[in-house]
């Protein structure tokens, strides 16, 4: 099993990526190969909504999003993390998702999807929920943890001193350890896909 971490903040080594690493040690723990992406620190244009990715499943842009977005494809799930900026997710992280997901959405059904926040003081949560609309529209399966996923720190390093944030991401990696595994066994089971009803709402 592989699972794809995406870095969503410009800064490789700051809290975010700490967040995350404490995911992915729990993970590689049980055996499984983990892979980060530091897209937050790259120009990453954002959708302009042109349908293009509906006709052959890539976006049409020529930029990494594509092969970053296959990697996620072909994983068996996927850690995205976060700073938080405005009480959200950040625009190059926020552009690369809607990308992804429009172009790929369709490859990550019954994934295992985490999101996790960095935060100075406050936003986390409306910064979970920006990225765990991509996981449920996209009908993947989304572990828990003992809090919410948000680890706490102003300056790179400072998310180190938060004791009850770094025990939510470990609980978390071994929640998407054991929800991994499950899954892998239930792959046979599980329900088939329906065709999309699409209703307008304007007559």
């Amino acid at each position: 099993m592989k699972v794809i971490a995406i870095n969503g903040s410009p800064k490789a080594n700051g809290n975010t990526a700490y967040a995350i690493s404490l995911v992915l040690e729990e993970l590689e723990k049980e055996g499984i190969e983990t892979e980060v992406i530091q897209v937050g620190n790259q120009p990453l244009r954002g959708c302009v909504g042109c349908g293009g990715c509906g006709r052959d499943g890539r976006c049409v842009f020529d930029d990494q999003t594509n092969e970053w977005a296959d990697k996620m494809a072909a994983a068996d799930g996927v850690v995205i993390g976060t700073p938080v900026y405005y009480a959200g997710i950040n625009g190059t992280l926020k552009s690369f998702l809607d990308r992804a997901f429009y172009s790929h959405g369709r490859r990550m059904r019954h994934k295992v999807g985490v999101g996790l926040a960095a935060v100075r003081r406050t936003g986390g949560m409306p910064a979970l929920e920006d990225i765990n609309r991509f996981f449920t529209i996209s009908e993947m399966l989304v572990p828990s943890s003992s809090y919410w996923n948000v680890i706490h720190g102003a300056k790179p390093g400072d998310a180190q001193q938060d004791e009850e944030g770094k025990q939510t991401m470990r609980t978390l990696g071994r929640n998407m350890a054991w929800l991994l595994k499950m899954r892998q066994k239930g792959l046979e089971e599980a329900p088939e896909r329906q065709p999309k009803i699409s209703t307008n709402f304007i007559r």
